[in-house]
């Protein structure tokens, strides 16, 4: 059977296609990598350089080469779980299901980076939600491995990371600028900003540093693929 005697089977494959965007950045380790290169940006004082398009090209080049080796286990299970590839069952299976079932199927090996990848404290803390929100059929049943309970751990565990790195990374911009202030301060130099004699400061000592690579590096290794 193909899509086209199945409008809603068409339907659900469109509306994942449409989603698409929004499931990788939810998945994948584009949304930790994205907020800590914002974050340097902020912490350096620069405001368009690099560009965000930019920062997002680099956000992307380096979650492709994190997300690799799960990228090609789940073509692999696709190859898998081809309808060529299948044995038939003897009973005449629901088109939907047998759908659903490849996909999960499929998205097994993101869903195991995602559990070696996320917190275990957030997952408990969702799962417990869940069961205080959601009706007791749902709760009760709920894992801290599925889905719905697994995707919002990961995005908060990908944020707090994030947050923290971007956090340690603007201690020694901000000294600079203190220090550079108080300076201008002792010489008298009111009138002249801080941040034109911060700046060059701040730019020296990344690139002195190898700021650039040594931050994606860390940023690639930070995850157990």
């Amino acid at each position: 059977m193909t899509l086209d005697q199945h409008p809603l089977g068409l339907l659900v494959l469109l509306a994942l296609l449409s989603l698409l965007p929004l499931i990788a950045i939810t998945t994948t380790s584009y949304l930790k990598i994205s907020v800590v290169l914002i974050l340097v940006r902020n912490a350096l004082g620069v405001q368009q350089a690099p560009p965000t398009m930019a920062l997002n090209a680099i956000a992307l080049a380096v979650t492709m080469f994190v997300m690799a080796p799960t990228l090609d286990a789940c073509l692999d299970a696709a190859r898998q779980a081809a309808p060529g590839q299948t044995p038939v069952e003897h009973a005449t299976p629901v088109p939907g299901r047998t759908q659903i079932a490849r996909i999960l199927s499929v998205a097994e090996p993101l869903r195991r980076f995602m559990l070696r990848n996320t917190r275990p404290e957030e997952r408990e803390r969702f799962l417990d939600v869940a069961r205080r929100s959601w009706p007791d059929s749902m709760g009760v049943s709920a894992g801290p491995d599925d889905w719905s309970i697994l995707v919002p751990a990961f995005v908060v565990s990908e944020l707090q990371a994030a947050f923290e790195i971007g956090l340690l990374l603007f201690v020694p911009f901000i000294v600079v600028d203190l220090l550079v202030s108080n300076v201008l301060l002792a010489m008298g130099m009111q009138m002249v900003p801080p941040m034109m004699v911060s700046l060059p400061l701040k730019l020296l000592l990344f690139v002195v540093a190898d700021g650039w690579g040594r931050l994606l590096h860390a940023l690639a290794l930070s995850y157990r693929g």
